[in-house]
Protein backbone atom coordinates (compact mmCIF):
# COMPACT_ATOMS: atom_id res chain seq x y z
CA UNK A 1 0.00 0.00 0.00
CA UNK A 2 1.69 3.61 -0.90
CA UNK A 3 1.58 5.65 1.60
CA UNK A 4 2.26 9.55 0.81
CA UNK A 5 4.56 12.05 2.69
CA UNK A 6 3.41 12.75 6.12
CA UNK A 7 2.77 15.96 7.32
CA UNK A 8 3.51 17.59 10.98
CA UNK A 9 2.57 14.97 14.02
CA UNK A 10 -0.28 16.33 16.48
CA UNK A 11 0.71 18.33 19.03
CA UNK A 12 -0.57 16.22 22.78
CA UNK A 13 -3.91 16.86 23.76
CA UNK A 14 -4.52 19.19 26.35
CA UNK A 15 -8.23 16.83 27.36
CA UNK A 16 -8.56 15.69 30.07
CA UNK A 17 -6.32 12.90 31.15
CA UNK A 18 -8.70 10.43 31.14
CA UNK A 19 -9.24 10.65 27.40
CA UNK A 20 -7.94 7.30 26.08
CA UNK A 21 -5.06 7.13 23.71
CA UNK A 22 -5.23 4.64 20.73
CA UNK A 23 -4.21 1.35 21.77
CA UNK A 24 -0.53 0.77 21.04
CA UNK A 25 -1.35 -2.88 19.05
CA UNK A 26 -2.93 -0.39 16.15
CA UNK A 27 -0.39 0.33 13.41
CA UNK A 28 -0.38 4.15 12.89
CA UNK A 29 2.15 6.70 10.91
CA UNK A 30 4.31 8.95 12.40
CA UNK A 31 1.12 11.82 12.30
CA UNK A 32 -0.98 9.80 13.86
CA UNK A 33 -3.13 8.79 10.96
CA UNK A 34 -3.86 5.20 10.61
CA UNK A 35 -0.82 3.68 8.55
CA UNK A 36 -1.91 3.12 4.78
CA UNK A 37 -4.53 5.96 4.71
CA UNK A 38 -4.21 8.39 2.43
CA UNK A 39 -2.21 11.39 3.28
CA UNK A 40 -1.19 15.03 1.33
CA UNK A 41 1.34 16.09 0.89
CA UNK A 42 1.38 18.97 3.20
CA UNK A 43 4.25 21.05 5.30
CA UNK A 44 4.70 20.73 8.83
CA UNK A 45 2.66 23.66 10.62
CA UNK A 46 4.53 26.08 12.90
CA UNK A 47 3.37 27.78 15.32
CA UNK A 48 3.49 31.10 15.01
CA UNK A 49 6.42 33.00 16.82
CA UNK A 50 6.44 34.21 19.87
CA UNK A 51 7.12 37.20 21.11
CA UNK A 52 10.05 37.85 23.76
CA UNK A 53 8.63 39.53 26.64
CA UNK A 54 12.06 41.04 27.64
CA UNK A 55 12.34 42.42 24.14
CA UNK A 56 13.17 46.26 23.65
CA UNK A 57 10.09 46.81 21.04
CA UNK A 58 7.35 44.86 23.65
CA UNK A 59 7.37 46.78 26.59
CA UNK A 60 6.79 44.59 30.03
CA UNK A 61 2.39 45.07 31.63
CA UNK A 62 2.18 47.53 34.35
CA UNK A 63 3.64 46.04 37.22
CA UNK A 64 0.38 46.99 38.68
CA UNK A 65 -1.33 44.55 37.10
CA UNK A 66 -2.02 41.29 39.25
CA UNK A 67 -0.26 38.06 37.51
CA UNK A 68 -3.23 36.72 35.57
CA UNK A 69 -3.79 40.44 33.89
CA UNK A 70 0.01 40.34 33.12
CA UNK A 71 -0.11 37.27 31.57
CA UNK A 72 -3.20 38.07 29.46
CA UNK A 73 -1.55 41.77 28.39
CA UNK A 74 1.94 40.03 27.27
CA UNK A 75 -0.54 37.44 25.29
CA UNK A 76 -2.08 40.42 23.94
CA UNK A 77 0.96 42.13 22.59
CA UNK A 78 2.19 39.22 20.65
CA UNK A 79 -0.25 40.29 18.02
CA UNK A 80 -1.10 43.60 15.76
CA UNK A 81 -5.03 43.80 15.03
CA UNK A 82 -5.78 45.01 11.78
CA UNK A 83 -8.69 45.90 9.38
CA UNK A 84 -11.45 44.28 10.41
CA UNK A 85 -12.86 41.32 7.72
CA UNK A 86 -16.48 40.97 9.18
CA UNK A 87 -18.86 42.36 11.10
CA UNK A 88 -21.42 40.36 13.03
CA UNK A 89 -23.97 40.61 16.26
CA UNK A 90 -21.80 37.88 17.99
CA UNK A 91 -18.14 38.49 16.84
CA UNK A 92 -16.12 40.87 14.98
CA UNK A 93 -13.18 39.50 12.41
CA UNK A 94 -10.10 40.98 12.10
CA UNK A 95 -6.69 40.40 9.86
CA UNK A 96 -3.66 40.68 12.18
CA UNK A 97 -0.03 39.51 12.25
CA UNK A 98 2.41 38.41 14.56
CA UNK A 99 3.75 41.56 16.71
CA UNK A 100 7.72 39.99 15.79
CA UNK A 101 7.01 38.33 12.11
CA UNK A 102 4.53 41.00 10.46
CA UNK A 103 4.39 38.23 7.70
CA UNK A 104 2.93 35.40 9.87
CA UNK A 105 -0.49 36.48 9.17
CA UNK A 106 -3.35 35.54 11.74
CA UNK A 107 -7.52 35.80 12.11
CA UNK A 108 -8.31 37.22 15.03
CA UNK A 109 -11.88 36.50 16.48
CA UNK A 110 -13.64 39.10 18.48
CA UNK A 111 -16.32 37.21 20.29
CA UNK A 112 -18.56 40.24 22.29
CA UNK A 113 -19.81 39.66 25.99
CA UNK A 114 -23.28 37.91 25.67
CA UNK A 115 -25.86 40.25 28.10
CA UNK A 116 -27.89 36.86 28.60
CA UNK A 117 -24.93 34.64 30.14
CA UNK A 118 -24.42 35.64 33.89
CA UNK A 119 -20.42 35.37 32.77
CA UNK A 120 -21.02 37.26 29.29
CA UNK A 121 -19.71 34.31 27.46
CA UNK A 122 -22.45 32.05 25.32
CA UNK A 123 -21.47 28.32 25.71
CA UNK A 124 -20.97 27.54 21.63
CA UNK A 125 -18.04 30.13 22.51
CA UNK A 126 -16.67 27.91 25.42
CA UNK A 127 -17.00 24.48 23.25
CA UNK A 128 -15.22 26.14 20.59
CA UNK A 129 -12.11 27.27 22.63
CA UNK A 130 -12.28 23.92 24.56
CA UNK A 131 -11.75 21.47 21.50
CA UNK A 132 -10.03 24.12 19.49
CA UNK A 133 -7.60 23.61 22.21
CA UNK A 134 -7.95 19.79 22.21
CA UNK A 135 -7.39 19.14 19.20
CA UNK A 136 -4.56 21.81 18.05
CA UNK A 137 -1.80 20.60 15.60
CA UNK A 138 -4.03 18.78 13.60
CA UNK A 139 -3.12 19.92 9.51
CA UNK A 140 -6.66 19.60 8.78
CA UNK A 141 -8.25 21.24 11.98
CA UNK A 142 -8.61 25.19 12.29
CA UNK A 143 -5.59 26.12 14.15
CA UNK A 144 -5.84 27.61 17.43
CA UNK A 145 -2.58 30.01 18.04
CA UNK A 146 -3.69 32.14 21.54
CA UNK A 147 -6.50 33.84 23.38
CA UNK A 148 -7.02 36.88 24.99
CA UNK A 149 -9.44 39.35 26.54
CA UNK A 150 -9.36 43.11 25.40
CA UNK A 151 -10.43 45.96 27.86
CA UNK A 152 -14.33 45.47 27.09
CA UNK A 153 -13.78 41.71 28.07
CA UNK A 154 -14.42 40.64 25.10
CA UNK A 155 -12.79 37.13 24.64
CA UNK A 156 -10.26 37.31 21.14
CA UNK A 157 -9.24 33.96 19.62
CA UNK A 158 -6.14 34.27 17.37
CA UNK A 159 -7.08 31.88 14.58
CA UNK A 160 -4.87 30.32 11.69
CA UNK A 161 -5.24 32.92 9.09
CA UNK A 162 -7.25 30.94 5.50
CA UNK A 163 -7.91 33.40 2.58
CA UNK A 164 -9.26 31.07 0.10
CA UNK A 165 -12.40 30.97 1.80
CA UNK A 166 -14.43 27.47 2.30
CA UNK A 167 -15.58 24.51 0.18
CA UNK A 168 -19.27 25.95 -0.55
CA UNK A 169 -17.45 28.67 -2.75
CA UNK A 170 -15.98 26.21 -5.00
CA UNK A 171 -19.22 23.87 -5.19
CA UNK A 172 -21.54 26.60 -5.83
CA UNK A 173 -19.47 28.50 -8.63
CA UNK A 174 -20.46 25.76 -11.73
CA UNK A 175 -19.24 28.46 -13.91
CA UNK A 176 -15.66 29.29 -12.91
CA UNK A 177 -14.46 26.56 -10.96
CA UNK A 178 -13.32 22.93 -12.61
CA UNK A 179 -12.69 19.86 -10.30
CA UNK A 180 -12.46 16.31 -10.70
CA UNK A 181 -12.31 12.84 -9.10
CA UNK A 182 -8.92 13.60 -8.33
CA UNK A 183 -9.51 16.60 -6.77
CA UNK A 184 -12.86 15.56 -4.87
CA UNK A 185 -10.93 12.61 -3.74
CA UNK A 186 -8.27 15.27 -1.99
CA UNK A 187 -10.50 17.10 -0.43
CA UNK A 188 -12.20 14.02 1.09
CA UNK A 189 -9.24 12.93 2.42
CA UNK A 190 -8.44 15.96 4.32
CA UNK A 191 -12.02 16.27 5.78
CA UNK A 192 -12.01 12.19 6.75
CA UNK A 193 -8.41 12.60 8.51
CA UNK A 194 -10.32 15.53 10.43
CA UNK A 195 -13.03 13.50 11.45
CA UNK A 196 -10.93 10.55 12.25
CA UNK A 197 -9.17 12.65 14.62
CA UNK A 198 -11.64 14.26 16.47
CA UNK A 199 -13.11 10.83 17.19
CA UNK A 200 -10.01 9.50 18.47
CA UNK A 201 -10.26 12.18 20.45
CA UNK A 202 -13.43 11.51 21.49
CA UNK A 203 -15.06 14.64 19.89
CA UNK A 204 -17.93 14.87 17.83
CA UNK A 205 -18.06 17.64 15.81
CA UNK A 206 -21.66 17.95 14.71
CA UNK A 207 -22.37 20.20 12.38
CA UNK A 208 -19.96 19.45 9.60
CA UNK A 209 -21.21 20.57 6.25
CA UNK A 210 -18.57 22.62 3.23
CA UNK A 211 -18.72 26.03 4.63
CA UNK A 212 -17.34 24.85 7.91
CA UNK A 213 -14.07 23.17 5.89
CA UNK A 214 -12.04 26.61 5.44
CA UNK A 215 -9.57 26.64 2.81
CA UNK A 216 -5.99 27.29 3.40
CA UNK A 217 -3.22 29.55 1.34
CA UNK A 218 -1.58 26.27 0.27
CA UNK A 219 -5.02 24.63 -0.61
CA UNK A 220 -5.63 22.88 2.83
CA UNK A 221 -8.56 22.12 3.96
CA UNK A 222 -9.16 22.62 7.77
CA UNK A 223 -12.69 21.82 9.47
CA UNK A 224 -13.97 24.91 11.83
CA UNK A 225 -17.02 25.99 13.50
CA UNK A 226 -16.89 23.40 17.10
CA UNK A 227 -19.50 25.64 18.59
CA UNK A 228 -21.71 22.12 18.89
CA UNK A 229 -19.47 19.62 19.68
CA UNK A 230 -18.81 17.99 22.31
CA UNK A 231 -17.24 14.90 24.42
CA UNK A 232 -18.50 11.44 23.73
CA UNK A 233 -16.32 9.43 26.15
CA UNK A 234 -19.45 8.44 28.00
CA UNK A 235 -21.79 6.17 26.34
CA UNK A 236 -24.37 6.62 28.82
CA UNK A 237 -24.68 10.25 28.60
CA UNK A 238 -27.99 11.36 27.08
CA UNK A 239 -27.18 14.07 24.26
CA UNK A 240 -29.75 16.79 22.33
CA UNK A 241 -30.98 15.53 18.78
CA UNK A 242 -31.31 19.04 17.36
CA UNK A 243 -28.04 19.13 16.10
CA UNK A 244 -26.23 19.01 12.60
CA UNK A 245 -27.49 21.37 10.24
CA UNK A 246 -30.59 19.79 8.36
CA UNK A 247 -29.92 18.97 5.11
CA UNK A 248 -26.73 17.21 6.55
CA UNK A 249 -28.26 15.56 9.34
CA UNK A 250 -28.48 11.73 9.61
CA UNK A 251 -32.03 9.88 10.31
CA UNK A 252 -31.49 8.61 13.93
CA UNK A 253 -31.34 12.45 14.92
CA UNK A 254 -34.27 13.32 12.80
CA UNK A 255 -36.00 10.50 14.93
CA UNK A 256 -35.05 11.68 18.51
CA UNK A 257 -32.27 9.75 18.81
CA UNK A 258 -30.29 10.92 22.35
CA UNK A 259 -27.57 8.45 22.82
CA UNK A 260 -25.49 8.59 19.40
CA UNK A 261 -21.81 8.30 18.27
CA UNK A 262 -19.20 9.24 15.72
CA UNK A 263 -21.89 7.53 13.31
CA UNK A 264 -23.60 11.20 13.07
CA UNK A 265 -20.44 13.03 11.27
CA UNK A 266 -20.21 10.17 8.95
CA UNK A 267 -23.41 10.77 7.44
CA UNK A 268 -22.71 14.57 7.00
CA UNK A 269 -19.19 13.23 5.73
CA UNK A 270 -21.14 11.34 3.04
CA UNK A 271 -23.31 14.23 2.62
CA UNK A 272 -20.46 16.63 1.77
CA UNK A 273 -19.19 13.52 -0.35
CA UNK A 274 -22.04 13.52 -2.49
CA UNK A 275 -22.14 17.36 -2.68
CA UNK A 276 -18.98 17.45 -3.98
CA UNK A 277 -20.24 14.68 -7.18
CA UNK A 278 -22.83 16.67 -8.29
CA UNK A 279 -22.27 20.21 -6.70
CA UNK A 280 -26.00 20.40 -4.88
CA UNK A 281 -26.95 19.27 -2.28
CA UNK A 282 -28.06 15.96 -2.00
CA UNK A 283 -31.29 16.11 0.44
CA UNK A 284 -32.25 19.66 0.96
CA UNK A 285 -35.24 19.35 3.09
CA UNK A 286 -37.15 22.09 3.64
CA UNK A 287 -38.65 20.94 6.89
CA UNK A 288 -37.69 17.89 9.23
CA UNK A 289 -40.69 16.11 7.71
CA UNK A 290 -39.44 16.46 4.23
CA UNK A 291 -35.77 16.13 5.50
CA UNK A 292 -36.90 12.43 6.55
CA UNK A 293 -39.39 11.90 3.34
CA UNK A 294 -36.07 12.66 0.74
CA UNK A 295 -34.39 10.03 2.98
CA UNK A 296 -36.58 7.50 2.73
CA UNK A 297 -36.65 8.15 -1.48
CA UNK A 298 -33.75 8.67 -2.12
CA UNK A 299 -32.20 6.00 0.35
CA UNK A 300 -34.60 3.86 1.34
CA UNK A 301 -37.33 3.58 4.28
CA UNK A 302 -35.79 2.92 7.81
CA UNK A 303 -37.70 -0.30 9.28
CA UNK A 304 -36.99 -3.10 11.80
CA UNK A 305 -35.77 -5.39 8.62
CA UNK A 306 -32.63 -2.84 7.91
CA UNK A 307 -32.57 -1.26 11.15
CA UNK A 308 -33.42 -2.99 14.39
CA UNK A 309 -34.97 -1.26 17.29
CA UNK A 310 -35.64 2.10 14.86
CA UNK A 311 -39.53 2.19 15.49
CA UNK A 312 -38.71 2.23 19.40
CA UNK A 313 -37.25 5.85 18.62
CA UNK A 314 -39.84 8.73 19.98
CA UNK A 315 -40.12 10.51 17.06
CA UNK A 316 -39.97 7.98 14.21
CA UNK A 317 -42.38 8.21 11.28
CA UNK A 318 -42.34 7.83 8.00
CA UNK A 319 -43.94 7.92 5.14
CA UNK A 320 -46.58 4.61 4.43
CA UNK A 321 -45.22 3.43 1.20
CA UNK A 322 -41.96 1.93 1.95
CA UNK A 323 -39.05 2.40 -0.34
CA UNK A 324 -36.64 -0.30 -0.56
CA UNK A 325 -32.69 0.59 0.57
CA UNK A 326 -30.84 1.45 -2.33
CA UNK A 327 -27.83 -1.03 -3.74
CA UNK A 328 -24.71 0.13 -4.86
CA UNK A 329 -26.02 0.12 -8.20
CA UNK A 330 -28.76 2.67 -8.27
CA UNK A 331 -26.47 4.97 -7.14
CA UNK A 332 -23.81 4.51 -10.47
CA UNK A 333 -25.51 6.97 -12.42
CA UNK A 334 -25.90 10.03 -10.16
CA UNK A 335 -22.44 9.33 -8.51
CA UNK A 336 -20.28 7.24 -10.85
CA UNK A 337 -17.78 10.10 -11.35
CA UNK A 338 -15.74 8.50 -8.68
CA UNK A 339 -15.91 5.53 -10.23
CA UNK A 340 -17.21 2.05 -8.38
CA UNK A 341 -15.34 2.20 -5.13
CA UNK A 342 -15.96 5.94 -4.71
CA UNK A 343 -19.65 4.85 -4.86
CA UNK A 344 -18.77 2.06 -2.27
CA UNK A 345 -17.22 4.16 -0.17
CA UNK A 346 -20.39 6.68 -0.37
CA UNK A 347 -22.87 4.35 0.45
CA UNK A 348 -21.32 2.91 3.11
CA UNK A 349 -21.18 6.66 4.70
CA UNK A 350 -24.95 6.83 4.03
CA UNK A 351 -26.12 3.29 6.04
CA UNK A 352 -29.41 3.90 7.91
CA UNK A 353 -28.75 1.34 11.07
CA UNK A 354 -25.35 3.77 12.47
CA UNK A 355 -24.32 0.72 13.80
CA UNK A 356 -23.80 -0.48 9.89
CA UNK A 357 -22.43 2.62 9.10
CA UNK A 358 -18.36 2.98 8.16
CA UNK A 359 -16.43 4.68 10.30
CA UNK A 360 -13.70 7.42 10.16
CA UNK A 361 -10.81 4.76 10.50
CA UNK A 362 -12.34 2.04 8.18
CA UNK A 363 -12.93 5.17 5.72
CA UNK A 364 -9.03 6.10 5.57
CA UNK A 365 -8.66 2.36 5.40
CA UNK A 366 -10.68 1.80 1.83
CA UNK A 367 -9.59 0.68 -1.31
CA UNK A 368 -10.95 3.58 -2.87
CA UNK A 369 -8.08 6.30 -2.08
CA UNK A 370 -5.78 3.26 -3.92
CA UNK A 371 -7.53 3.55 -7.26
CA UNK A 372 -6.85 5.81 -10.14
CA UNK A 373 -6.58 9.04 -10.26
CA UNK A 374 -4.73 9.79 -7.14
CA UNK A 375 -5.63 12.60 -4.81
CA UNK A 376 -4.50 15.92 -6.39
CA UNK A 377 -1.85 17.55 -4.73
CA UNK A 378 -3.07 20.24 -2.41
CA UNK A 379 -0.86 22.68 -3.96
CA UNK A 380 -2.87 22.23 -7.76
CA UNK A 381 -6.09 22.10 -6.00
CA UNK A 382 -8.56 24.30 -8.07
CA UNK A 383 -9.08 27.58 -6.05
CA UNK A 384 -11.53 30.16 -6.10
CA UNK A 385 -9.83 33.95 -7.06
CA UNK A 386 -11.31 36.88 -5.14
CA UNK A 387 -13.73 37.18 -2.60
CA UNK A 388 -12.00 34.49 -0.39
CA UNK A 389 -10.65 36.63 2.89
CA UNK A 390 -14.01 38.25 2.91
CA UNK A 391 -15.95 34.71 2.87
CA UNK A 392 -13.09 33.74 5.75
CA UNK A 393 -14.74 37.04 7.59
CA UNK A 394 -18.06 35.65 7.21
CA UNK A 395 -17.37 32.48 7.86
CA UNK A 396 -15.68 33.66 11.12
CA UNK A 397 -18.05 36.03 12.21
CA UNK A 398 -21.30 34.11 12.82
CA UNK A 399 -21.99 32.84 15.86
CA UNK A 400 -20.93 28.88 16.12
CA UNK A 401 -23.04 26.28 16.41
CA UNK A 402 -26.53 28.17 15.18
CA UNK A 403 -28.31 26.08 13.00
CA UNK A 404 -28.61 27.73 9.52
CA UNK A 405 -32.32 28.40 9.09
CA UNK A 406 -33.84 26.45 11.90
CA UNK A 407 -35.11 27.57 15.52
CA UNK A 408 -33.20 25.65 18.13
CA UNK A 409 -34.98 27.56 20.73
CA UNK A 410 -38.11 25.79 19.28
CA UNK A 411 -40.32 24.34 21.61
CA UNK A 412 -43.30 23.31 19.29
CA UNK A 413 -43.82 19.88 18.61
CA UNK A 414 -43.88 18.93 15.10
CA UNK A 415 -46.82 17.50 13.09
CA UNK A 416 -45.59 14.83 10.84
CA UNK A 417 -47.69 15.07 7.74
CA UNK A 418 -46.91 12.81 4.85
CA UNK A 419 -49.84 13.22 3.00
CA UNK A 420 -49.88 16.91 2.72
CA UNK A 421 -46.04 16.68 1.07
CA UNK A 422 -48.06 14.50 -1.70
Amino acid sequence: MAVSPLVHPPQPSLSSPHKRQPPSSQQTSSNGTPSGAPLSAAKPILPLPRQDPSSSTTPPPSLTLDPIEQMNELEKRKYVKGRKLGEGTYANVYLGHSRSDPTSLVAIKKIKVQAQYNDGLAPDAVRELKHLQELRGHPNIIQLYSVFSSKDQNLNLVLEYLPLGDLEMLIKDVDRVRYGAGDIKAWMGMLTRAVWFCHENYVLHRDIKPNNLLIAADGEVKLADFGLARGFSDPGWRMTATVITRWYRPPELLFGARHYSGAVDIWSVGMVFAELIIRTAYLPGNTEVEQIALICKQIGTPTEDNWPGVTQLSQYTVPSEVTPVWGKEAYMGRFGAVGSEGVDLLVKTLALDPKKRITAREMLEHRWWRTEPKPTRKEDLPRKSGGGEEKMGADLKRRNGVLEGEDRGSKVARKLDFGAMK
